[in-house]
């Protein structure tokens, strides 16, 4: 892999047809004052080749050397609406939905360093019915972003401090930028970090304020809450540092609470996500959390991976009590994203993505940004955990050992047993990953440890997956008979596109490609909504 591909310049694109430098793609100078400019970007050229220059978006990047606000990380300026877009193959006639994906668009330069999770939120919408495609792409308009705007200015110090709790309940900005879904009538965002869950219009992607749910005396949802397809359900989780360290509930499909309980743990941790099945959720207490005295006297949020305590997943009935959760001790590491989970008689079966390395070495030359880029380098691999609610006995093992994660599966088969998982592969660091990019498309047969895969190509990067159900498929039809969606951005003219594959043979390549009408910046999570 070649990472000049991924942030060079590569001059003016000659090759561009008229319509795409119509669009912005012709890439141009920004006119800008020289002295607001930096004579040279030596870590932003070490982890991704160098500065590409772009009309469309923030030209403040330019006076920064941070990787993760050039190339294919550069925010966009624009929020368009555009339908009939151009469609190379077919695409289905029983695709009818949306793809939706949240990340991060920063609009102000910040006050501090730069974090990815800093960035304003921005979700990118593309709608499929009937053989026709339709983008559209709008700000979450936080309560943050819009004090901002008033300002003209940033005002949180951001993830990598200090923190400033007299500014933001949550010592920083909550961006909303993380993960999002449909559920109740509307799509939630929300941000990694336990924040404020957003309501957007699905159709419109207008902000509507916070997404609240009836009965709930606070707000808090951590990125990763989860929607039941079979009975419409949210369930849900939070955490802080201050008792209780977490809490676990339910909505019902009207956004109306019906169950949440305070779950009691050492201390505050940081768990990113849950799963479930039709009588469990399995609850996360991972040994990879901050020392709130360090929070407090330096106003640094610093995390420690303690290799000497055993990560625990917790079971509680659906609608069980706090003291109902029953604890299995693992052994140590860190889990970002879940697959499924199912029963299986007495055993109670997670598949995800496993690190034991949640905080890699930071790397030479890269400053003061070393830390923050070796936590981004994500090491992880396909896994899988049993436990047994009769004996209490733990199996745990690889179900591969290639570096993927962002992983995905059909969710009609969300809480039973599943088969297939659609993941990321994720360069690492001795393969050029310096900074976190999706290379290729991975299906695995998780039963079985085979996969297929599908390199995106060079200098072409992509983002998360979903799986995409037929129109009116069922748990009846073939686990794997739909389609796996995803944006891709070519680092080489700066275009992007949806790619659609027929997921029972993704090796065959998309069976359809929708040209999008502006370059897609790198973003973290997507859902499917079907007929939205």
């Amino acid at each position: 892999m070649e990472l000049s591909n991924l942030g060079a310049v590569v001059g003016e694109l000659s090759h561009l047809s008229p319509e795409r430098e119509s669009a912005g793609y012709h890439k141009r100078m920004h006119p800008m004052n020289p002295a607001e400019r930096l004579r040279d970007y030596p870590v932003t050229t070490t982890c991704i080749g160098g500065v590409a220059e772009f009309e469309h978006t923030q030209p403040w990047i330019y006076g920064l050397d941070n990787p993760y606000l050039h190339g294919v990380y550069a925010p966009t300026t624009q929020e368009l609406s555009e339908s009939g877009l151009r469609v190379e193959g077919e695409l289905p006639r029983d695709l009818l939905g949306t793809y939706f994906r949240n990340g991060p668009n920063p609009i102000h330069q910040p006050e501090n360093r730069y974090h990815p999770f800093d960035g304003d939120g921005m979700v990118h919408a593309v709608s499929f019915c009937e053989g026709d495609a339709a983008y559209r792409n709008r700000y979450i308009e936080t309560i943050a972003l819009r004090e901002e705007r008033r300002a003209g200015r940033s005002m949180s110090n951001g993830v990598m401090g200090p923190f400033d709790f007299n500014t933001s309940p949550f010592g920083i900005k909550d961006t909303s930028n993380t993960d999002l879904f449909y559920y109740a009538g509307g799509l939630m965002t929300l941000w990694y970090n336990a924040g404020h869950p957003y309501r957007l219009n699905p159709q419109t992607l207008e902000t509507e304020g916070y997404f609240e749910l009836q009965g709930r005396s606070h707000r808090r949802l951590s990125a990763h809450s989860k929607v039941d397809w079979a009975t419409g359900e949210l369930l849900f989780f939070d955490y802080g540092d201050e008792p209780p360290y977490m809490t676990y509930g339910l909505a019902n499909s009207a956004g109306e609470l019906v169950h949440e309980v305070e779950i009691d743990l050492p201390g505050p941790r940081l768990p990113h996500d849950i799963g479930f099945t039709p009588n469990y959720t399995i609850l996360h207490d991972l040994p990879f959390f901050h020392d709130p005295n360090v929070l407090a006297r330096h106003r640094m949020r610093v995390l420690t991976f303690h290799r000497d305590i055993p990560t625990r997943f917790g079971l509680i009935p659906r609608y069980g009590a706090g003291d109902d959760v029953r604890w299995f001790e693992c052994e140590p590491c860190y889990i970002l994203h879940v697959s499924n989970c199912w029963e299986a008689g007495d055993w109670v079966v997670m598949d995800g993505c496993r690190s034991i390395n949640p905080m890699p070495s930071a790397a030479g030359g890269e400053g003061e940004l070393s830390h923050m880029l070796a936590y981004m380098r994500l090491e992880a691999n396909n896994y899988r955990w049993r436990f047994n609610l009769r004996t209490g006995e733990v199996r745990e093992g690889d179900i591969d050992d290639l570096n993927t994660e962002f992983n995905k599966t059909n969710p009609l088969y969300a809480g039973v047993k599943s088969r297939y998982a659609y993941h990321q592969r994720i360069p690492l660091l001795e393969e050029g990953g310096h900074t976190l990019r999706f290379t290729g498309l991975v299906k695995y047969d998780n039963d079985t440890g085979s996969c297929q895969q599908w390199d995106y190509g060079e200098g072409v990067y992509g983002s998360e997956a979903v799986y995409a159900p037929r129109a009116g498929a069922t748990r009846d039809n073939a686990e794997d008979d739909g389609y796996v969606i995803t944006l891709v951005t070519d680092t080489r003219d700066w275009t992007s596109q949806s790619l659609v594959f027929d997921a029972r043979d993704i090796t065959r390549g998309p069976v359809a490609r929708v040209f999008l009408p502006q370059r897609v910046p790198f973003g973290f999570h997507a859902s499917w909504a079907p007929g939205i």
